[in-house]
């Protein structure tokens, strides 16, 4: 698998990232060992979890040194999502942000992340606060890399400006945001503020909750997402009447080129501008090894031309001036 820098930083990831947010909870151990083997053995490095992913970071923690030396992966966890008793609740303040830290090196059993990532923007929250959380974890060696996720375009900017402005602040390096055929509001102003401030994009839900597998076409299957309860909203949200015209589009493109959708809409944004990587998860390494194959795929221009059509968002003042582009 081919590697990218992230933004313009000097930290290498593969170009397709595993997710593990489903690991202890919809995957269980065995299938996690074998997603992870899976995905190493096709080059892949960067593996992404979060303190709020239940398991998740113990699970990665038991597996690092079994299946793969710490230095072969780019390990990113996220912070600012905790749980109180049974509810979650976002806390970026930098006692909060650090003490969550501490408890994923402690569950990862490492001493350092490569990528730390805020996991959300907490309205009312002094943001100079939450960066200097940033600045103490890079200081202190516990963080090699920092970024931001499911900020938008102001946020990204305001944040990635400030560590900019003052010498000696640790640079943000990425953002982790939502991006797909079916969801490509970041394309109003995240792209662009990511650009600006030399942050890569790492893409989050690319494949939109499994929909452009195209699994849903005609209902909905028993050992799906969508079949979950508290997951049906994520694949309902897209099963409207724009989304089945995407999904089609992509199915159409996939049978013409004798490709699965999975490989034609991973390509797709995997080579959108600002892209590092997308994000892709799975509760089986069967799922996982049938996306992996995405690697070797180059989309034709026309093609990609065509999903850029189908997909289209309306983008206009004021992110779109006249004599801008």
């Amino acid at each position: 698998m081919r590697q990218r820098f992230v933004g313009r930083s000097g930290l290498q990831v593969s170009r397709i990232g595993l997710g593990t947010m489903t690991w202890g909870r919809d995957t269980d151990e065995y299938e996690a060992r074998e997603q992870l083997t899976s995905f190493v053995d096709a080059g892949g490095t960067l593996l992404d979890t979060a303190a709020s992913y239940g398991a998740s970071e113990e699970l990665v923690g038991a597996l690092i040194g079994e299946v793969v030396a710490r230095d072969d992966v780019v390990l990113a966890t996220k912070a600012g999502i905790v749980a109180r008793g049974e509810t979650w609740t976002t806390d970026v303040s930098r006692g909060r942000l650090l003490t969550t830290l501490d408890r994923s090196l402690s569950r990862l059993g490492t001493d350092y992340v490569d990528l730390w990532q805020i996991h959300t923007w907490l309205p009312g929250l002094p943001l100079d606060e939450t960066l200097s959380a940033v600045d103490l974890a890079v200081a202190s060696g516990r963080a090699r890399y920092a970024g931001i996720s499911n900020y938008c375009g102001w946020q990204t900017a305001k944040a990635a400006g400030w560590q900019q402005a003052w010498p000696g602040r640790s640079q943000l390096v990425s953002t982790q945001v939502e991006y797909s055929l079916l969801q490509r509001g970041i394309e109003r102003e995240v792209v662009a503020a990511a650009d600006d401030f030399g942050l890569g994009i790492l893409a989050w839900a690319p494949l939109a909750a499994g929909v452009l597998t195209g699994k849903y076409r005609s209902g909905t299957p028993s050992d799906s997402r969508g079949a979950v309860a508290e997951l049906s909203a994520d694949v309902g949200a897209h099963l409207d009447e724009r989304g089945r015209g995407i999904v089609d589009a992509v199915c159409k493109a996939a049978d013409g080129l004798g490709l699965a959708p999975v490989e034609v809409a991973l390509a797709w944004v995997r080579d959108r501008p600002g892209v590092t990587a997308p994000i892709v998860g799975a509760r089986t390494a069967g799922q996982l090894r049938s996306t992996l194959t995405a690697e070797d795929v180059e989309l034709p221009a026309e093609i990609v031309a065509a999903l850029d059509d189908v997909s289209a968002i309306g983008v206009g003042y004021p992110e779109r001036l006249r004599g801008s582009g």
